[in-house]
């Protein structure tokens, strides 16, 4: 006979169960107090922002400076972080942005201005920065150090910021900014956005998308598209540019000044922005004469291919015609047995005795004894043109846009490192009467390790503005 089937004992099984119950009751409620918990314990932040600024909020630019620390516990690379600065744009006025100082160089500073889809009262606009692989690494706990950028309008009207989000006229000194957001490959790690999306809003800032990477800068290039405020912009300055006041020639001796050049903006320039513009004016006397030049304070380009798009004029913008004008791209350098210069002078009513409109291309040996090579292309260039000097195993060729003008070689080569020069200036002065005529220059660009037709330099210089590259120097001295 089988043995009946013990039955455990309830007084066993229901102490499991209201224990199972009890740790049901309290995960749920462990679940429910989480965000509430979660609110007030946040993590810490994977990055902080701090920022200053120097001027009221009436000015004639912004210049917020940050500085960024990376609390990551781990090494973190610059070009993984994107920072903006958010604004209200004053009378729908087109902005432009340029990096004065940073530690890396601002060679590894991109920018651009982006319009909001959806406005705010504090903001419709950002500045976006971003680095370049080349701005390096930040070590666990480490600073960046300033970032110090200039925001301003193209128009060089006096700009707004009290209605600016991210300004704070107290800040003069750094101090945390949640109104400047930081992200992390694309994700808020930082900051507040001005339609309240916090840093530590996990669904809203998991949603957005990495931005692409900034592209490597090809090394040996210079690139400038010229976004700067005036003369005196202490960007130009650390951007390698010097504006020419000294005495000397050529021209009407000793007449150089800084109020002929200028940053307008101007149409038919490249995605009709910013261009430099050298603007030589008289009343027909030597007092009354003022000629402008920017040129690079280094000496550091040789080989390689030097190109410009350069806006040639044949009438004044004010006064009377008739003027031997000289407008030209030029470089320069060494002395002696060494001296080199290879030249693009646009005259358009023509000078020394000879007719125009026409452009002298000329390669120089000795300035002295007035031995060099040229030729003359006898046509009116009274429009945009793309203007371009190669120069390879000695050979020198002069390219308008995209047809070879002229060549030299032998002795007539640079023998010495140059520097690249724009000049505007009289030959003489003719007749009395207030004019004035204006050469612009919308980019400059020097590659040292190839030479390039204008379709690719226009295709490199697209590349470096939609990525709001618009100033790059990876040029090296020779030793």
């Amino acid at each position: 006979m089988a043995s009946p089937r013990r039955r455990t004992p309830r007084r066993r099984v229901w102490p499991k169960i209201r224990l199972l119950l009890l740790v049901a009751v309290v995960a749920a409620g462990g679940t429910a107090l989480y965000p509430v918990w979660k609110a007030a314990n946040p993590d810490p932040p994977e990055l902080r922002v701090r920022y200053r600024t120097d001027t009221p909020a009436t000015a004639a630019a912004a210049k917020p400076s940050f500085e960024v620390f990376n609390d990551t516990g781990k090494s973190l690379p610059l070009s993984d972080v994107t920072l903006r600065y958010w604004f209200t744009a004053d009378d729908d006025a087109s902005y432009a942005f340029n990096c004065v100082n940073a530690v890396f160089g601002c060679s590894n500073v991109a920018g651009r201005i982006v319009a909001m889809d959806q406005a705010t009262d504090t903001a419709d606009h950002y500045l976006e920065v971003r680095f370049t692989a080349a701005a390096g690494s930040l070590d666990s706990g480490a600073n960046s150090k300033g970032i110090d950028l200039q925001l301003f309008r193209t128009d060089h009207k006096k700009l707004k910021q009290s209605d600016d989000r991210s300004f704070d006229a107290e800040m003069t000194s750094y101090k945390a900014a949640e109104k400047v957001t930081a992200y992390k490959r694309g994700v808020l790690v930082w900051g507040e956005e001005p339609d309240g999306t916090e840093a530590s809003d996990e669904k809203k800032t998991a949603a957005k998308t990495a931005p692409e990477p900034l592209p490597a800068q090809p090394s040996g290039v210079l690139f400038d598209d010229f976004t700067y405020q005036g003369p005196k912009d202490p960007a130009l300055f650390k951007h390698g540019w010097l504006v020419r006041t000294s005495k000397g020639g050529p021209g009407v001796e000793n007449t150089w000044s800084a109020s002929g050049v200028s940053f307008p903006t101007a149409e038919g320039s490249h995605a009709d922005g910013q261009v430099l513009n050298l603007r030589a004016s008289t009343d027909g006397t030597k007092a009354g004469t003022k000629q402008a030049s920017l040129g690079t304070a280094a000496s550091k380009f040789r080989d390689g291919t030097y190109a410009a798009r350069i806006h040639f004029s044949d009438e004044p913008a004010t006064g009377d015609s008739g003027d031997h004008v000289n407008q030209t791209f030029y470089t320069i350098g060494g002395k002696g047995s060494t001296y080199s210069e290879l030249d693009n002078e646009y005259m358009p009513n023509g000078g020394w005795g000879r007719p125009g409109p026409k452009l002298d291309t000329v390669t120089w040996f000795d300035h002295k004894t007035n031995d060099r090579v040229y030729k003359t292309t006898n046509k009116s260039l009274d429009t945009w043109h793309t203007v371009l000097i190669r120069v390879k195993d000695g050979v020198v060729a002069y390219w308008l846009d995209g047809r070879k003008l002229f060549l030299s070689n032998g002795k007539y080569a640079p023998r010495a490192d140059m520097s690249v020069n724009f000049n505007h200036w009289f030959i003489d002065l003719p007749f009395k009467g207030e004019r004035a005529w204006d050469m612009k220059v919308d980019w400059l660009y020097y590659n040292a390790n190839e030479t390039l037709s204008a379709k690719q330099v226009q295709s490199a210089v697209d590349g470096f503005t939609d990525e709001g590259m618009n100033y790059f120097d990876t040029v090296r001295e020779s030793r």
